[in-house]
């Protein structure tokens, strides 16, 4: 005789359990044996009492990772089956959302507006992964990569690089399948260098090793080229941030990221930047194409938003050198580019050939004391996303007007009450906690990563083979930046990297503080796709951003795909959350193919990470 427990479970499975019930349960078996098994590969992110070597079998952390998804799809089986996403069509290899240009066209956009962004007529999502090109290779390594880089992962074709003009050429050599950049013989005649050495004599310097003692620690580089002066700057420990408007193809800002220089989309045409007022202490433009006194002035207006007191812009432009020659072999007076400067409070500093340099005005009164000229704009304008140009200056009642001559080189107390002062959810214990949580954080990422990002690397033909570790990252993106203590942690350890911190649209305002650090950073809402090329970062971290998107009521299978848009193949995300996103992030990773890891934290709360790396897909 059966007994009652057998009874019910024949009312419900019938006299013989079907097959895949018996796989789920021997399934949910090994299941179970694996997550026991794994415990001993888990650290502790806050108490210092973790051990570095935790992670030195990375073979069996990847191999049980390979596990980790076949689980998740033989679980799926049945009617619940998870489908993998498939592959976009060609057509989208470098596709960037929200610069669809004939649709620009079509809603009414022109004069350039039609190259700008905009989101709101964006129809063309797909729930697909954007593959790489059929001749697509992985990028050399830092700082190999800065010289040369794979032709084939870029826009640019041997037919752009022959009919472009010959300072490209001499910036590029296409020699195979690689592109060789000379910084010594790119800029102008003279050479990067000398380019750089320049600028600093204008503004009274020695030498450009001086930039660093004279205030200048990050520069804004509009229309960047193929980012040879920026590589200068980050050689002398700047930060320079290239921004350059969607191109459909030769895109400047997808060359630079692929040379492992820091570049984002953005324009002057009809908005402002998603930065805050006071953000640079120098803005630079070499030949960028703009005509800076158009629009009734309004492009120059946003540099002085831009621009940190006693900051400077540098201007190089034959267009610029030949009107200020007519003006004064005429006798006419200023020119209009000097008339508006004038009102801005600014001050010609330097003047050399097709080189002018002015200094914006360090003295806030400047602008109320002229009556009649551009008026001062009202209310708070920190959280600036994307707003039309406003034709009014910016930050003058800001508790962050301090001159760039004044400012320390690391954030002290002081500063930190400013923001503080600005920002009413920033308070100084907070930031040093933060600090500190950081660098033992990053101690313990690098370890779990540094057995996985370091492998063998392709080398430009009749080069002696590399010596090892060979890093595979180098362009890093924050996506929620918070303070951007993870960029000072891998600053301090002297790790080769640059970070993108991203502050998104709805949490506190922090980016005022992380340019304050000398970081280069956005803000963003993750929401919409961000303003970058395909495969242009390496490693994408985040600390709550799945809570943070979910209280937005944004898909979180949306965010990911995008996530997989931005990131190169074989790169590697790292996601700190709750234990409830963690797990659905996970079931989605498995479904856009990436390799997932959940790792339980072990430190009494339900914080888990899951770290993924994107896969090599060719098809």
């Amino acid at each position: 005789m059966r007994s009652p427990l057998l009874n019910k479970l024949s009312l419900i499975f019938g006299p013989r359990p079907p097959l895949n019930w018996i796989l789920l349960c021997l399934v949910s078996v090994f299941v179970l044996i694996a997550l026991l098994g794994s415990s001993s590969t888990t650290f502790d992110l806050v108490t210092s009492s973790a051990k570095p070597d935790i992670y030195t079998n990375y073979r069996k952390l990847k191999e049980q990772a390979r596990n980790d998804y076949l689980e998740l799809k033989s679980i799926s089986l049945g009617a619940n089956r998870i489908k993998d996403v498939g592959l976009c069509g060609k057509e989208r290899e470098n596709y960037v959302p929200c610069y669809n240009v004939s649709a620009n066209l079509f809603a009414g956009f022109k004069d350039g507006e039609e190259f700008d962004r905009h989101c709101e007529l964006s129809q063309e999502y797909q729930d697909c992964l954007v593959r790489p090109p059929k001749e697509y290779k992985t990028p050399l390594t830092w700082p190999s990569g800065r010289d040369v880089i794979w032709s084939g992962n870029v826009k640019l074709t041997k037919d752009q690089f022959l009919s472009s003009g010959s300072m490209t050429k001499r910036l590029m050599l296409l020699e195979e399948n690689q592109i060789a950049f000379h910084s010594e013989d790119g800029l102008n005649v003279d050479g990067v260098n000398d380019y750089s050495h320049l600028i600093a004599e204008m503004i009274g310097l020695g030498s450009d090793s001086e930039f660093l003692q004279a205030g200048v620690r990050t520069v804004l580089d509009i229309g960047c080229g193929f980012g040879s002066f920026g590589a200068r700057l980050l050689s002398l420990k700047l930060m320079a941030l290239c921004v350059a408007a969607y191109e459909p193809s030769g895109s400047q800002v997808q060359l630079v990221l692929e040379r492992g220089l820091p570049a984002v989309i953005g324009s002057f045409i009809s908005k402002q930047l998603p930065l805050p007022s006071l953000s640079y202490d120098m803005v630079h433009c070499a030949k960028c194409g703009i005509i800076w006194n158009s629009k009734d002035g309004l492009f120059l207006i946003e540099i002085d938003r831009l621009l940190k007191p006693g900051g400077y812009f540098v201007l190089t432009s034959p267009t610029t050198q030949q009107q200020h020659s007519r003006t004064t072999s005429a006798n006419k007076g200023s020119s209009p580019l000097e008339e508006l400067t004038k009102k801005l409070c600014w001050s010609l500093l330097a003047q050399q050939d097709e080189t002018f340099i002015w200094q914006k005005t360090a003295d806030s009164q400047c602008y109320t004391s002229r009556q009649g000229e551009i008026p001062v704009c009202k209310g708070n304008d920190m959280q600036i996303y994307y707003q039309p140009l406003a034709p009014c200056i910016s930050g003058t009642t800001s508790q962050r007007w301090v001159p760039i001559h004044s400012k320390s080189d690391s954030l002290n107390s002081t500063e930190l009450e400013i923001h503080g002062k600005c920002s009413f959810w920033i308070q100084p214990d907070d930031f040093f906690e933060d600090s500190d949580f950081w660098k033992l954080a990053l101690r313990n990422y690098w370890s779990l990563l540094s057995p996985l990002i370091f492998s063998d690397h392709p080398k430009r033909p009749g080069d002696d083979d590399p010596l090892p570790p060979y890093n595979m990252v180098r362009n890093v993106m924050d996506m929620n930046a918070h303070y951007g203590g993870l960029s000072a942690a891998l600053m301090k350890e002297g790790k080769s990297v640059w970070v993108m911190n991203v502050v998104p649209l709805g949490m506190r305002n922090t980016l005022p503080l992380i340019h304050d650090r000398g970081f280069a950073g956005v803000l963003h809402n993750w929401c919409e796709p961000f303003p970058t090329y395909p495969r242009t970062y390496d490693l994408l971290h985040a600390n709550g951003l799945l809570s943070h998107i979910a209280s937005q009521r944004c898909s979180m299978f949306e965010l990911l795909l995008e996530m997989d848009r931005i990131l190169r193949p074989e790169g590697w995300v790292i996601l700190s959350d709750t234990l409830g996103p963690i797990e659905k992030a996970r079931a989605l990773a498995a479904q856009i193919r990436w390799e997932a890891r959940v790792i339980d934290l072990q430190n009494g709360s339900d914080q888990r990470l899951l770290v993924c790396q994107k896969p090599f897909v060719r098809k």
